[in-house]
């Protein structure tokens, strides 16, 4: 089992596509973007309703509504995101085991149980270094980097997909209003 969820890894590409819309493409819904990562917009609706609680997203409004991003890429780092979707959890979680060694005859004495247990300040210390690594991460970073590695044509293809989507979309509301 992860520490961090598969809808922090969905969020994080959702959100990544958010970061540089092209200027005239729509804001993506939950559809499209479950549709283009081949994900139930189920689920995705329950990524984009914690986004949204966390201030990481905003609804737009109108026949192209969709999501946007709350504030700019370089201010939502990776640990947002975390928090947005599994919530401030967390890593290890201390069981005082040390105060039941079979050897102390049911009453631990006071060296074993005196200040933060020895196993749990290591894992307090590796969570510092993991929040701290994904605080320094910000969804520009990410973008730049995809960015770095993908070819130039994708990001116009992927604003071209969701442009006929929408169009789509609009084209069928019309034909069923006029059959209606």
């Amino acid at each position: 089992m992860s520490f961090i969820s598969t809808g922090v890894e969905y969020g994080l590409h959702c959100l990544l596509y958010l970061t540089a819309p092209a200027p005239h493409a729509p804001a993506p819904g939950v559809r499209d973007l479950a549709d283009l990562q081949g994900v139930p917009a189920e689920y995705l609706a329950k990524v984009f309703t914690k986004l949204s609680r966390a201030g990481l997203v905003v609804a737009t409004e109108g026949a192209r509504g969709g999501f946007a991003l709350a504030r700019p890429a370089d201010e939502i780092s990776f640990l947002d995101v975390v928090h947005a979707i599994d919530g401030d959890k967390a890593l290890f979680e201390c069981r005082e085991i040390r105060e039941r060694c079979a050897v102390f005859n049911s009453e631990a004495p006071v060296w074993a149980t005196t200040g933060v247990c020895s196993i749990h300040a290591i894992m307090l210390a590796a969570e510092k270094r993991m929040r701290d690594e994904l605080a320094s991460h910000s969804l520009k970073d990410l973008a730049e980097q995809v960015a770095a590695k993908a070819p130039a044509d994708f990001s116009p293809q992927i604003a071209n997909w969701l442009e006929e989507r929408t169009l789509n979309r609009r084209g069928d509301h019309d034909t069923h209003h006029l059959e209606t």
